[in-house]
């Protein structure tokens, strides 16, 4: 084996090795559930920032961000940071300040306070399901490096990107249930210390990763010059943008709506179509962004182990900020991408999707690549564990105290343990059938498929936050499972999901027929469904008065939140604070 190769392998070696042995270090000595969950509510704010944009940076980001760089030649995609940052500014403003008052240790303690058990049940059962098949999906992105990255060391020298070098999907399932195993060790011991700590280290590597591998392909490409003459949109010759949309976009929609002419409503139809434009960036990323900063519990965990709620969003608004930079750097990448295989198309794949990682294999120099394959797993790690401490966490404190009281701190710390071995062999499982779809369409590709997971089930969940942050006295327990359900309906529609599953099983009963979607039902891009579930919840819920019992027995919880001490919700010495 090339020397160069040996190099590369103990850098990655020696990362992982490493990563292993500060989070079980760091997440020594959990005695209570407050530890394995929030850390005492000790963790540096700086600390928290790094951990939210660790968390938030997976490999999907890594590997597919070049992707939307590489097919669109633009930054059109970092318009979307716009709404992350409103979307943060608004959770940080409004959601955290409740969190803290009632001393939640999952957002959906808030929602058992302001509604009722079964609102708290029906939207934490939602995020179990969404955050497990989400970041299940994700797993299978870094498999795909790691089992080329083996081919490479045991032929010794080049990669082939393509179906001609796939024989099946085993290889992938090893590779996942590898990372699976490292990265759940120090999890399920360390808990929330051992992911914010690792955390920290894991964004140091996966942007500094990034930022070698724009400094090596602008050495290949023969600098920036070279880019904007290969490239020339960046500098705005041909008028980038044209109502929120590229002048291309515009000419193709009319094109293949044969207009001559757009109306209000064909704007209308082209915005809700479109994947990245102004308006999806201010609107429906504000959107997606509030619902995941403010209700998904991976996110919000790491906010939570902040020692106030002020300092939680001091760290929420600056790593919103920090991501501007990074998705730009991410999406240079996939622009300089571009350039270099104009230049030189040895390594570029017949997948576009695998554009990134032919170069990282195949081009980058010793050492080098050993960094940045480090940087890709670091992210993957990141995002991982940060889901596997938020799913035990819910499933340990919205589920099994409710259920199981009684028992010591000790017992729920080994319970929250168990969850978290529970939910990485899901998560497993859920990328092994993710790699089959991807060894049998290569063209998947990863952004959207990552973020319309989360965008079916991300809208209804913040149109229950929004009616309970921004009312007083609407919304109820029951109205709010009838509008979660209706919400749940809007987003299948819109993303199609019902018309997919219908092509799907149609065969299975003898109906050999496309099924297609209506034509009133305009086409809808990912970007913009969390904002329709939203609506439609909140449209519906607030039809529903919240009982004057219900709003009496929650002034009396957070005076009991503010004298019982930072324990579970559940253990406050009452059993239904709620009812």
């Amino acid at each position: 084996m090339p020397v160069g190769l040996l190099i590369d392998g103990f850098i990655v070696l020696f990362y992982f090795l490493g990563i292993t042995a500060i989070g079980l270090y760091m997440g020594r000595r959990e005695r209570n559930l407050n530890d394995f969950a929030l850390g005492g509510r000790r963790i540096p704010w700086w600390a928290v920032m790094a951990s939210i944009i660790a968390a938030e940076t997976s490999a999907a980001t890594f590997l597919g961000l070049p992707v939307e760089g590489y097919t669109s030649k633009s930054f059109a995609y970092v318009q979307l940071i716009v709404g992350l940052i409103l979307g943060r500014v608004v959770v940080g403003t409004v959601f955290l300040e409740p969190y803290y008052r009632f001393k939640v240790y999952t957002v959906y303690d808030y929602l058992g306070v302001r509604f009722g058990p079964l609102t708290k049940g029906a939207v934490s059962g939602l995020f179990l399901f969404m955050r497990t098949l989400a970041s299940g999906t994700r797993l299978f992105i870094p498999s795909l490096v790691m089992v080329l990255a083996y081919r490479m060391f045991v032929a010794g020298g080049d990669v082939q990107f393509g179906q001609q070098s796939v024989t099946g999907v085993t290889p992938y399932l090893v590779a996942v249930v590898v990372l699976t195993v490292v990265t759940c060790l120090y999890t399920a011991m360390g808990g929330i210390k051992a992911v914010i700590w690792t955390d920290v280290i894991q964004a140091c590597l996966m942007f500094g990763g990034a930022l070698i591998a724009i400094a090596t392909l602008l050495v290949h490409v023969g600098g920036l010059g070279e880019v904007v003459r290969a490239v020339p949109q960046l500098t705005g010759h041909e008028g980038y943008f044209l109502h929120g949309f590229e002048q291309s976009a515009l000419a193709r929609w009319q094109q293949s709506h044969h207009l001559d002419a757009m109306a209000v409503w064909d704007y209308v139809k082209l915005i809700l179509a479109s994947d990245y434009t102004l308006f999806s960036a201010l609107i429906g990323a504000t959107l997606a962004n509030m619902a995941a900063f403010g209700t998904d519990q991976d996110m919000v965990q790491r906010m939570l182990t902040a020692e106030t709620h002020q300092r939680a969003r001091r760290s929420l608004i600056t790593a919103g900020f920090l991501d501007l930079p990074i998705a730009s750097a991410f999406v240079f990448i996939g622009i300089l991408l571009f350039v270099y295989y104009q230049k030189d198309p040895t390594y570029r794949p017949a997948a576009t999707a695998d554009v990134f990682g032919s170069y990282i294999l195949n081009v980058m120099p010793v050492g080098i690549r050993g960094l940045v394959l480090a940087g890709i797993f670091a992210t993957a790690m990141g995002s991982f564990s940060a889901a596997l401490n938020a799913l035990a966490t819910g499933a340990t404190n919205d589920w099994y105290i409710r259920w199981v009281r009684g028992k010591s701190e000790a017992h729920y710390v080994a319970a929250a343990r168990w969850f978290t071995v529970l939910f990485a062999v899901l998560m497993v499982l859920i990328a092994g059938a993710f790699a089959y779809a991807k060894v049998t369409n290569p063209n998947v590709r990863i952004i959207p498929v990552v973020l319309g997971i989360a965008g079916f089930i991300l809208g209804p969940m913040l149109g229950v936050f929004l009616i309970g942050m921004f009312t007083r006295r609407r919304g109820s327990d029951a109205g709010n499972v009838v509008a979660i359900a209706l919400g749940l309906l809007a987003t299948i529609v819109v993303g199609k999901l019902n018309i997919l599953t219908l092509n799907a099983v149609a065969p299975v009963f003898g109906i050999h027929r496309s099924f297609e979607q209506p034509a009133i039902i305009p086409e809808v891009s990912f970007t913009w469904w969390p904002m329709i579930g939203a609506l439609v919840v909140v449209v519906v819920g607030v039809l529903f008065r919240t009982p004057d019992h219900v709003r009496e027995a929650a002034a009396r919880h957070a005076e009991l939140a503010r004298t019982a001490g930072d324990v579970p919700l559940a253990l406050r010495g009452v059993d239904r604070p709620y009812a």
